[in-house]
This record gives C-alpha cells, structure tokens and sequence, in this order.
C-alpha cells in the first residue's frame, strides 16, 4: 500500500525552480533515501510530502488517516532557555512518563530525561528528536539528514537504530541524505534528485570487502552501503554541472572521512 505519492511535482521558490516534475512513492515498510547535492531540492521535497510547502504543479496524495514521524535537521537550542528531554518529549502534547522513558530507552538513551537539551551530544540530540517522532506510533518516518555531523561509527549506529525500528514497527523510512555515494544498506530504494529525479535504485553493499574498508571504517556493523549512479538521461549543463563533476569525480577511496567532515 502507498503511503505517500506524488504527480508530476513541481515547487518554486519565487521565480527559482526547486523542484520539476518529480513523481515519488513510497510504500507500507520500506526504506528509501534521498541524495543529491546541495541545493538540489532534497528538503524541499519532504517539505513538500508532508505539506509545509506548496507544490506549484502536480499533486501530493497520502494514505487516508497517515501518522506522520517527522525528524527534522538538527535543531538549534538555545542554551540560555534551558529545556530538559523530559520536556521537549511533551511538545506539543504531553505524554506519560512511562511512554517517555520507554521511548528513550527505545533509541539507546535511557535515563538521560532530566538533561537539558543542549547539553546533549550530537548523537544524543538526533536519538531524542527520533524518540520524540516514535511516541506518535508513525506509519512512516521522515528523516531530514538526521546524521549531518556525526562521525562515521556514529552514523552506523544511528543507521542500525533505524533498520532496528522498521524491523520491529514495520514503519515505512524516508531519510535525506547528505552524502551522495554512501546510504544505510538497509535502504530499498535510493533516489538521486537534483531539481529533478536524476537516477535510482538499490545501494550495493560493499562493506566486506577489503578494497573498502578505508571507506567504511571500523565498528560500522554492515550498516553502510554505495550508491551508485547510472544516469539514463542528458542534463542541462548549466543546472547541473556540479552534480555531475561530483559523480564523475568519485573515488571510494576519497571518502573514508565522509562521516567526520560532513
């Protein structure tokens, strides 16, 4: 079953075309990650899935009564208006303390609900903003880079949490990411976009393999996988170019720093 569709989806930006003729689904379950370079239209589109933009053309459909768990990029909180954990679970509705507890201990951090919020590590802080998405029992789970600045064992943890909450919940994944050439193996499907949808399919799962273990690091679990890109149409060099002397320009080896610096 369709959870979410879209047809024929286009956004504008005042005169800027952010997004052209995007047709998008995604299904009861399954996992789908969304890259493409800056700029490209990548949160525009959840944007647009979910309603909080416009589409200018085309049409967004989703499942009659959808639940919606929607993790945004990494939030700024402010140190001088301290928020606990505890607290910022009940926005905008309070929820028990033992839906709370049990969430957090859901995403590997249990007993932290006292801290303030800006007190937390990166990891800590994108686990929160999960817990608090899970206590709304989502059908499907919208993930907006949710790894922007961890390192890489820390983006195969986060990656192993996920496919461990679609294995035991069934919900449906759709994650922006910010790396164009490495996923979460876990994903079904992968979509480049880059204004438009430029390629997709399946990640290759590569992490055993010698020649790639400078790429993938230690301790990441099988967590992490190539995409690669097989483009079956001509661009418009002006609109593209960066995009593809990105792909053009790819070495595995060059990107065994790609969790680190991101």
């Amino acid at each position: 079953m369709q959870l979410i569709s879209a047809r024929g989806l286009s956004v504008r930006h005042g005169a800027q075309i952010a997004l052209s003729s995007v047709d998008f689904a995604i299904s009861k379950g399954e996992i789908v990650t969304v890259v493409g370079p800056n700029g490209s239209g990548k949160s525009t589109l959840l944007k647009a899935l979910i309603g909080l933009e416009h589409a200018a053309e085309g049409q967004v459909t989703h499942a009659p009564g959808l639940s919606i768990g929607y993790v945004p990029q990494r939030l700024h909180m402010d140190a001088r208006l301290p928020m606990s954990v505890r607290r910022f679970l009940s926005l905008p509705h309070r929820v028990p303390d033992t839906e709370a507890e049990a969430a957090l201990r859901r995403v590997a951090v249990p007993g932290i609900g006292s801290r303030p919020m800006s007190a937390l590590s990166g990891g800590q802080f994108q686990r929160v903003l999960l817990a608090r998405a899970l206590l709304a029992k989502p059908e499907i789970l919208i993930l907006d880079e949710p790894t922007q600045g961890l390192d890489q064992p820390g983006v195969a943890a986060f990656y192993r949490l996920i496919e461990e909450v679609r294995a035991e919940t069934g919900v449906a994944v759709l994650m922006v990411s910010h790396d164009l050439h490495v996923v979460m193996s876990a994903t079904d499907r992968v979509i480049c976009l880059n204004g438009h949808v430029c390629c997709e399919g399946a990640p290759r799962v590569v992490s055993e393999a010698p020649e790639y273990r400078a790429l993938f690091g230690l301790g990441t679990g099988g967590a992490l996988a190539l995409y690669r890109h097989v483009h079956d149409h001509d661009h418009d060099h002006d609109h593209d170019h960066d995009h593809e002397h990105g792909h053009a320009n790819h070495h595995p080896h060059h990107h065994h720093h790609e969790g680190a610096d991101a």
